[in-house]
Protein backbone atom coordinates (compact mmCIF):
# COMPACT_ATOMS: atom_id res chain seq x y z
CA UNK A 1 0.00 0.00 0.00
CA UNK A 2 1.31 3.14 -1.28
CA UNK A 3 0.53 5.81 1.78
CA UNK A 4 2.28 8.27 3.38
CA UNK A 5 2.79 10.38 6.36
CA UNK A 6 4.17 13.38 7.38
CA UNK A 7 6.50 13.99 10.01
CA UNK A 8 3.63 16.90 11.04
CA UNK A 9 0.54 14.12 10.96
CA UNK A 10 3.01 11.46 12.76
CA UNK A 11 3.70 13.62 16.05
CA UNK A 12 -0.27 14.58 16.17
CA UNK A 13 -1.14 10.70 15.43
CA UNK A 14 1.74 10.01 18.15
CA UNK A 15 -0.15 12.53 21.06
CA UNK A 16 -3.66 11.49 20.24
CA UNK A 17 -2.41 7.32 21.05
CA UNK A 18 -0.32 8.56 23.84
CA UNK A 19 -3.43 10.56 25.52
CA UNK A 20 -6.27 8.25 24.74
CA UNK A 21 -3.99 4.98 23.92
CA UNK A 22 -2.63 1.85 25.67
CA UNK A 23 0.73 0.20 25.14
CA UNK A 24 -0.52 -1.48 21.17
CA UNK A 25 -3.21 0.76 20.53
CA UNK A 26 -3.65 1.90 16.76
CA UNK A 27 -5.27 4.84 15.36
CA UNK A 28 -7.79 4.00 13.23
CA UNK A 29 -8.71 6.18 10.63
CA UNK A 30 -12.05 5.73 8.62
CA UNK A 31 -12.36 7.03 5.39
CA UNK A 32 -15.22 7.53 2.74
CA UNK A 33 -15.48 9.51 -0.45
CA UNK A 34 -16.30 13.44 0.26
CA UNK A 35 -14.57 16.45 0.95
CA UNK A 36 -12.37 19.06 -1.46
CA UNK A 37 -9.78 16.52 -1.23
CA UNK A 38 -12.08 13.58 -2.45
CA UNK A 39 -11.74 12.43 1.01
CA UNK A 40 -13.28 12.49 4.35
CA UNK A 41 -12.54 11.13 7.50
CA UNK A 42 -13.32 9.41 10.99
CA UNK A 43 -10.12 8.72 13.53
CA UNK A 44 -10.21 7.32 16.94
CA UNK A 45 -7.93 5.79 18.83
CA UNK A 46 -9.08 1.85 19.61
CA UNK A 47 -6.71 -0.84 21.93
CA UNK A 48 -7.84 -3.62 19.03
CA UNK A 49 -8.24 -2.88 15.21
CA UNK A 50 -12.19 -3.42 14.55
CA UNK A 51 -13.19 -6.88 12.66
CA UNK A 52 -12.01 -6.39 8.94
CA UNK A 53 -9.38 -4.01 9.76
CA UNK A 54 -5.64 -4.33 8.46
CA UNK A 55 -3.09 -2.97 10.58
CA UNK A 56 -0.91 -0.73 8.47
CA UNK A 57 2.14 0.49 10.28
CA UNK A 58 4.50 3.42 9.55
CA UNK A 59 7.44 4.51 11.38
CA UNK A 60 6.18 2.05 14.36
CA UNK A 61 2.82 3.83 14.43
CA UNK A 62 -0.17 1.32 13.70
CA UNK A 63 -2.78 2.59 11.46
CA UNK A 64 -5.93 0.04 11.72
CA UNK A 65 -7.56 0.68 8.43
CA UNK A 66 -10.97 -1.05 6.73
CA UNK A 67 -10.48 -2.42 3.62
CA UNK A 68 -12.40 0.95 2.01
CA UNK A 69 -10.00 3.55 3.63
CA UNK A 70 -6.59 1.34 2.26
CA UNK A 71 -8.41 1.69 -1.11
CA UNK A 72 -9.11 5.34 -0.94
CA UNK A 73 -6.13 5.91 1.12
CA UNK A 74 -3.48 4.27 -1.84
CA UNK A 75 -1.28 6.87 -2.78
CA UNK A 76 -2.34 9.15 -0.65
CA UNK A 77 0.07 12.07 1.49
CA UNK A 78 -1.74 12.46 4.93
CA UNK A 79 -0.48 15.72 6.67
CA UNK A 80 -1.17 17.82 9.82
CA UNK A 81 -2.43 21.66 9.74
CA UNK A 82 -3.27 24.03 13.03
CA UNK A 83 -3.54 27.18 11.32
CA UNK A 84 -6.27 30.32 12.32
CA UNK A 85 -8.89 28.87 9.48
CA UNK A 86 -7.55 25.01 9.69
CA UNK A 87 -6.80 22.38 11.93
CA UNK A 88 -6.56 18.75 11.67
CA UNK A 89 -5.30 16.14 9.08
CA UNK A 90 -5.22 16.76 5.74
CA UNK A 91 -5.51 14.35 2.74
CA UNK A 92 -3.17 14.92 -0.36
CA UNK A 93 -5.01 12.84 -2.85
CA UNK A 94 -3.03 13.11 -6.93
CA UNK A 95 -6.00 11.77 -8.44
CA UNK A 96 -8.71 13.92 -7.00
CA UNK A 97 -9.47 17.63 -7.98
CA UNK A 98 -9.32 20.39 -5.65
CA UNK A 99 -12.09 22.62 -4.85
CA UNK A 100 -10.44 25.51 -2.67
CA UNK A 101 -6.58 26.51 -1.63
CA UNK A 102 -4.65 23.61 -0.69
CA UNK A 103 -6.08 20.71 -2.33
CA UNK A 104 -6.44 18.82 1.36
CA UNK A 105 -9.49 18.29 3.57
CA UNK A 106 -9.12 18.09 7.25
CA UNK A 107 -10.27 15.36 9.31
CA UNK A 108 -12.69 16.44 12.36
Amino acid sequence: MDLNITPAAEKFIRLMLRADGTSGSGFRLVVSPGGCSGLAADISVLPTPAPGDAIVERNGVKLFLPVESRILLDGVTIDFAETASQTGLIFHDPKATSCGQGGGKSAQ
